[in-house]
């Protein structure tokens, strides 16, 4: 290791300060990054790690702090050699695959074992909408009035089976079926759902909700919650840490914190809300000792807090006590109903739920990734087996299957953490790295991968599939936490990936030095000079170039239309554009003279029934469309043939 450069004043700073202390006490953060740092500490001011003082604590309190000090031990070589060799790994594959982007695709691009595989789950999840294929079904629904009121029940099946509408034609064939026959409830079976609190945050889960529900990005929510845990000034109290360690994959609580929770939630709410306690339990993966991320103290509440903080502080301060007082809290409790009402063979089905006991709900709902995944109470009148009820309408709708959603920021987090991609302290960096090597963009909340991202991701899979791979990066995730516990040599592992990895690299560069990438040809000549136009790829996306570069350095933008006039100057076309961050926009092809732009997609061939202006999407469709004309206040939940066609022409 060298010294970075610069550094040289604080180096010299430290060792004079630690030759005329009595001791000198390591207190890094509590993780294998804090761990390293320990040991070059030692290692640049002559301490032997084995005889050194490091101190741990996983919340900056004066209790915390003091036991801490109360108990050194030495520097954990295990989670030394943890740190390094993700280090060392790291570097050879990004020093070795980076250098092949430059030279085949632009400079200042970058490929990296962790980052190269996150942006193959976006690329597969674009990839997967694009060849999706809509699939209709049709819903039957039944009106009904019994003794004590009416009832909505769906078609279910034949004879108790399920079976699926998959055309009008079987809708028909049900309905002249059940004509004239009667209604009757064949089977009514109440019972009880428990719903169990949330654990108390990891990392993941505290990036997850803070973008759901708060709208933070991940990189921001780390540096919020940096703060938090850092210490605020509170008043009287000087610089308190608020909040525990943020980087956990680990949902353990401790003792005196359960206990805590236990009589905070007794005393507000009353002893039939305590719950079981189960957050003391951790998981089996877990980092170390490592706590879940929790308030330091309950009884600093979000509003007594409140004029203490910064409001985004404040809201992810508030996120984090709330979730942990649910977490000791007890489960909700709903009375629920299935009731099949039989019409000759064919069954439909009628289903209930209302909340008996509110549990862990009276602090903290959940958020959701996607619209209608909402817990949601449904009223059904009591039904007796036997009773015959009365057919009041049927109601036929047809519906085709949706593509898999885009993920956003919350679900590629939970997805890199459910394919074992990365850990805790890597999940924000990964993300930011992308956008800023502007290999995915972001459309409202909905992340996509750009053209370059899509060519970057090409030539690795093509070249380098264990890098791309998910599996293979798990595997490797698993290797490296081993180290840490101890079991096997960080040398060998490193040999063991080296070795046919060099093998791909030399390979590649051979083939890669072969192959031109070919320009696509734009099917237009240059205005200028005549020469045929080609498309390139840039930094922000696809464009026209002439391909008589240099000599000829014509260049148009590429643009991609939406099928719908401007309502503005009526002669141009609303494109799509992008911001020089990459996010999209719609605008004019007459820009400059017209400077339309609307940040919703407009929906092609669509039209408002209220003031004829063209329809909008709401919320990326999936909260349905609203009028592009701000004054006009309609709205709907679907547009003729939208499932179909408009949302595969992403």
């Amino acid at each position: 290791y060298i010294n970075i450069r610069g550094k040289g004043p604080l180096i010299k700073e430290l060792k004079e300060a630690s030759k005329k202390a009595s001791s000198v006490y390591l207190a890094t953060d509590p993780d294998r990054e804090g761990e390293a740092i320990s040991w070059h500490l030692c290692s640049i001011l002559g301490i032997d790690p084995e005889e050194a003082k490091r101190v741990i604590f996983h919340e900056i309190t004066e209790k915390a702090v003091r036991e801490a000090f109360s108990k050194p031990r030495p520097v954990n070589q295990r989670l030394v050699n943890a740190q390094q060799v993700r280090r060392v790994l790291d570097r050879l594959v990004g020093y070795s695959l980076s250098p092949l982007l430059w030279h085949k695709i632009r400079p200042g691009l970058s490929a990296g074992r962790v980052q190269s595989a996150a942006l193959r789950l976006i690329v597969q999840r674009d990839q997967e909408i694009g060849s999706f294929e809509p699939e209709e079904y049709w819903t039957l629904d039944a009106y009904l009035k019994g003794e004590h009121g009416e009832v909505k029940a769906r078609y279910f099946g034949e004879n108790g089976r399920k079976k699926t509408l998959s055309s009008r034609k079987d809708v028909d064939a049900v309905l002249s079926a059940i004509q004239g026959e009667p209604f009757v409830v064949a089977s009514v079976k109440p019972r009880e759902r428990r719903r169990q609190a949330p654990f108390p945050f990891t990392t993941s889960t505290l990036q997850q909700e803070a973008s759901r529900k708060l709208g933070f990005s991940v990189k921001k929510t780390m540096s919020v919650a940096q703060t938090l845990y850092e210490g605020v000034e509170i008043g009287n109290e000087g610089y308190t840490g608020l909040i525990t360690y943020m980087r956990t994959d680990s949902v353990r609580v401790a003792e005196s914190a359960v206990a805590e929770a236990r009589r905070f939630v007794g005393e507000v709410f009353g002893s039939q809300y305590v719950g079981s306690g189960r957050a003391a339990r951790a998981r089996p993966l877990e980092q170390g000792a490592h706590e879940a991320i929790r308030p330091t103290s309950l009884l600093r509440t979000p509003a007594d807090l409140k004029r203490f903080l910064r409001n985004d502080q404040y809201r992810l301060y508030k996120l984090i006590w709330e979730r942990f007082v649910a977490s000791e809290m007890a489960p909700a409790v709903y009375d629920t109903v299935t009731a099949d009402i039989t019409a000759g063979r064919a069954t439909f089905r009628a289903t209930g739920s209302r909340m008996k006991f509110p549990g862990f709900t009276k602090v903290y709902e959940e958020g959701r990734d996607h619209p209608g995944e909402t817990e949601e109470e449904r009223d059904i009148i009591p039904l007796a087996e036997g009773e015959v009820l009365s057919l009041l309408k049927t109601e036929p709708s047809q519906h085709f299957t949706e593509p898999p959603p885009r993920y956003t920021e919350a679900t590629l987090v939970k997805a890199l953490e459910e394919n074992g991609i990365g850990r805790p302290s890597t999940y924000a960096p990964i993300i930011a790295t992308l956008f800023e090597r502007e290999y995915i963009a972001r459309e409202q909340k909905r992340l996509f991968a750009t053209e370059l991202g899509i060519t970057v991701d090409r030539l690795l899979t093509e070249n380098f599939p264990s890098i791309v791979d998910l599996a293979f990066t798990a595997d490797m995730e698993k290797k490296l936490d081993a180290i840490e516990e101890g079991e096997g040599d960080w040398v060998s592992i490193l040999r063991e990936f080296w070795e046919p990895f060099k093998e791909q690299v030399d390979r590649a560069e051979e083939e890669l030095a072969r192959i031109k990438i070919a320009d696509e040809p734009a099917g237009e000549d240059c205005d200028k000079c005549g020469r045929p136009m080609v498309v390139k790829r840039g930094r922000y996306g696809k464009f026209i170039a002439c391909s008589g570069y240099p000599e000829c350095k014509n260049t148009k933008p590429v643009l991609e239309k939406t099928g719908v006039k401007c309502p503005k100057c009526e002669k141009g076309d609303i494109v799509v554009r992008r911001t020089r961050k990459g996010q999209v926009f719609y605008g004019c092809t007459e820009y400059p003279a017209c400077d339309y732009t609307t940040w919703a997609r407009p929906v092609a061939g669509s039209k408002c029934p209220t003031c004829g202006a063209f329809l909008v999407e709401a919320q990326g469709g999936r909260r349905g469309f609203r009028c592009s004309n701000t004054a006009c206040s309609y709205r709907s939940q679907k547009v003729e043939n939208y499932e179909k066609v408009a949302r595969l022409s992403r």
